[in-house]
């Protein structure tokens, strides 16, 4: 079987030999005599595309073969002449992002002396994790800053391979953990490193290189990029986003922090004046509750329902009662379906246990301490219905 992408990472199309096809574990495989499709490895992913017009959903090495994972299998038996085609967008962000690595591994090098651990080609971005314990914001530009300048020095990008005498003569990145002929990826005057990978011919190809931040991880440094077109497309996103809040504040991209902190000003003054308008109407609520209280029974009761409160609002209100006095407190919202149970001074009434042994009569569900329970109900007739029943079992002269 022979590997094309070796050859050449710009290869899209071809056409060979289906060597075999066959079944396992319910999934569709094929073996091409030559293939161009990049299997999963090195920390890249595999290629995408068609082969005889079916497409290629997965590519991987199995025991020295390359199986390609296709949704159906080909009508041809074996033998017959099948047309592959790579899906080139997919294939040269790859090699974007692959060649980026290498060149913003050697960086990190030369700039940190730190060398790189790990690295990781995502769908929307790409990590390395480089051996240092923290890295500040003025050293990650500075590295990006000489990133960049490579790549507009347009260096060549070379593959090929060698046997272990000529690997003697070079100083490799890392050194491989395979015997006999290596395939080597050279930067121009950067670096040699062992790679399999697909690979841009010149760093002019990449760009540009975007580091978004670094991170600690697990005693290291992460560094967050993206390289070529994802640069292009975040960018393009990004500018998307700021157009529409200059928009929004009627304002400049350059003025949007400006703005937003005058906006944030605002905000803090209108949450300050909204808070002192809750505590007066809070106070005002509980002066009118306070005047209903009933208090006939063996113990006071305040009970009532608004049109719309939130739970927030029922269980801050009932605390406030809480505080004025010692009595039983059923509070409920009707368009939240929400209601309170709170009581102050009376032993014998546990209202996270009152509602365990009735709710689920109502279909109501929730729970609370001893000192107060909140539930939710899945119509206001069932909460109505609850709030009489709790009434009648929690007040009077012979209850609790």
């Amino acid at each position: 079987m022979s590997e094309l992408y070796f050859d050449s990472s710009y290869l899209t199309s071809w056409t060979t030999v289906l060597e075999d096809k066959f079944i396992q574990d319910g999934q569709y495989y094929v073996v091409l005599k030559e293939t161009a499709f990049y299997p999963h490895g090195g920390g890249q992913p595999c290629d995408g595309g068609t082969i005889d017009g079916i497409p290629v959903l997965d590519v991987s090495r199995v025991e020295g073969r390359i199986w390609h994972q296709l949704p159906s299998l080909p009508e041809q038996e074996t033998g017959a002449e099948l047309y592959c085609e790579i899906d080139w967008q997919r294939r040269f962000d790859h090699m974007q992002q692959h060649s980026g690595q290498h060149l913003l591994s050697a960086t990190c090098l030369e700039v940190l002396n730190a060398p790189t651990l790990s690295f990781h080609l995502g769908e929307q971005e790409c990590t390395i994790d480089i051996e240092m314990a923290e890295l500040e914001p003025a050293r990650l530009q500075a590295v990006e800053r000489q990133v960049n300048t490579y790549i507009y020095r347009n260096l060549l990008v070379s593959s090929y391979t060698v046997d272990e005498a000529e690997l003697a003569n070079m100083t490799l990145v890392k050194s491989p953990s395979v015997s006999g002929r290596i395939r080597i990826v050279e930067i121009e005057g950067i670096e040699y490193n062992a790679c399999g990978g697909t690979h841009v011919s010149r760093t002019g190809e990449l760009g540009m290189i975007k580091l978004y931040k670094a991170e600690k991880n697990k005693g290291h440094v992460r560094i967050y990029f993206r390289c070529g077109w994802r640069v292009l497309d975040d960018y393009t996103d990004s500018l998307a986003v700021n157009d529409a809040i200059a928009a929004r504040f009627n304002t400049g991209r350059k003025d949007i922090i400006g703005r937003f902190e005058k906006w944030d000003e605002e905000q803090r003054q209108q949450r300050d004046e909204l808070e002192r308008l809750r505590r007066e109407n809070d106070q005002f609520v509980l002066n009118q509750l306070l005047g209903q209280v009933q208090s006939d029974g063996a113990y006071p009761l305040v009970q009532y329902e608004w049109d719309s409160r939130s739970l927030q609002d029922l269980q801050r209100i009932a605390n406030m009662l809480l505080e004025q006095g010692e009595w039983i407190i059923l509070l409920s919202s009707a368009d939240e379906r929400k209601m309170v149970l709170a009581q102050q001074g009376h032993p014998h009434l546990k209202c996270g246990a009152f509602f365990k042994q009735h709710l689920a009569h109502f279909s109501g569900k929730g729970g609370g301490n001893d000192r107060m329970a909140q539930a939710g109900f899945e119509s206001i007739e069932q909460l109505r219905e609850f709030v009489h029943f709790a009434q009648e079992q929690l007040y009077g002269d012979d209850k609790v």
